[in-house]
């Protein structure tokens, strides 16, 4: 294998935490587009192109590569740039190389995030066929079905297309040697870092049981499952995958997110992380950062008495559909009913009996709801 680099553009500041960002099979830097700069307010992040793919030249690897060799190019890019230890992201293959290095090298990784990817690609037979047909004809049939397998219908992104015709032969069927044998499923428990999945649930290359099956392996991992996303997440659903990456990779974001889990449940925070929005998902970040980021985690005051003062201020509003979630959430930090209760009594006499009344409607329809579950 060659020693020269893959292309690789930075932004953000130099002295800002690193974030190497590894693209799909087919794509370039250009899958990031929409991610990289949102992200590059708290990273340096690195974007690079595959072997053959973008603007990386095509001897980087050669027939019969690995997933193994891929990674080293990561690592040999990473010391170039006198990164020792950097957060990663990578879609498909990308992900199956973050995965790799987790296991094989997790001294350089911090965290990891798993986007439309898998443990293993369906078996060494589909790419090896493959890679022999891009070898004897080219990429330009895989190229003209390339929306079908990336996005969901009516969708497509008309520069990674191009990214996908414009692949070097040899260097894309050396990537598809490389997934053909790759299975990484024996090894997942080995994965140290906190890491995140991501998958599209209308992914057909890698559909959202590949994911769970990471997730599941995986200590601590979490997943999050984007409506509306096929294999190209990050070209297709960029909001909700910068808010996902925010919240994973973001230290304040990344404690907060655990608290909101805890408080609300890991069902409520998936469905919210699954319909964020282009227009919701600055708020999405804004929540795991500051309401449960700062001030949620702050030890000051317990769990216990920041439900009480959450139920008093949602009925003083008259939140009532919040008030609903956070009766929930009071019972998961600990309160009976009874102390339920006794809140919204409180809250009769500095919110109003009217309001109270809504409020005790609210919370004894939950409640009945808990105890028929």
């Amino acid at each position: 294998m060659s020693t020269k680099l893959p292309h690789h553009t930075i932004e953000g500041a130099p002295t800002a935490p690193a974030l190497l960002l590894g693209p799909s099979l087919g794509t370039s830097t250009t899958l990031w587009d929409a991610v990289a700069p949102e992200l590059s307010t708290a990273h340096r992040v690195v974007r690079w192109d595959l072997p053959g793919h973008g603007r990386s030249q095509a001897d980087l690897i050669g027939p019969g590569a690995t997933v193994a060799d891929l990674a080293d190019l990561v690592l040999a890019l990473a010391d170039s740039l006198g990164i020792d230890r950097f957060a990663y992201a990578g879609v498909s293959l990308g992900g199956a190389i973050g995965l790799h290095l987790a296991v094989h090298h997790p001294e350089r990784v911090e965290s990891l995030a798993v986007i439309c990817s898998s443990a293993h690609f369906g078996g060494s037979a589909p790419w090896q066929e493959r890679a022999a047909l891009v070898r004897r004809e080219g990429l330009a049939a895989l190229a003209e079905t390339a929306p079908q397998r990336w996005f969901t219908p009516g969708f497509t992104v008309p520069g990674l297309v191009d990214d996908h015709r414009n692949t070097d032969p040899g260097a894309y069927a050396a990537c598809c040697d490389a997934l053909a044998a790759y299975d990484l499923r024996g090894a997942l428990s080995q994965v140290g870092v906190v890491t995140l999945v991501i998958a599209g649930r209308e992914d057909p290359a890698t559909p959202p049981a590949h994911a769970r099956e990471i997730a599941d392996a995986v200590p601590g991992a979490s997943l999050t499952e984007l409506a509306g996303a096929s294999h190209l997440a990050p070209a297709e659903r960029p909001d909700a995958v910068v808010a996902a990456l925010r919240g994973h990779f973001g230290k304040a974001a990344a404690s907060g997110m655990a608290v909101r889990r805890e408080v609300l449940g890991g069902a409520h925070v998936d469905r919210a992380q699954g319909n964020t929005t282009p227009f919701t998902a600055r708020f999405q970040d804004f929540i795991s950062r500051y309401a449960w980021g700062e001030i949620w985690t702050d030890p000051t005051l317990a769990r216990r008495e920041r439900s009480m003062i959450t139920l008093t201020a949602l009925v003083a509003h008259g939140h009532y559909e919040e008030l609903a979630m956070h009766v929930r959430a009071a019972r998961r930090n600990g309160l009976t009913p009874e102390e339920i209760g006794a809140v919204l009594m409180q809250t009769a006499v500095y919110c109003g009996v009217p309001a109270a009344n809504s409020a005790f409607a609210v919370a004894q329809r939950v409640l009945a709801e808990e105890s028929n579950a």
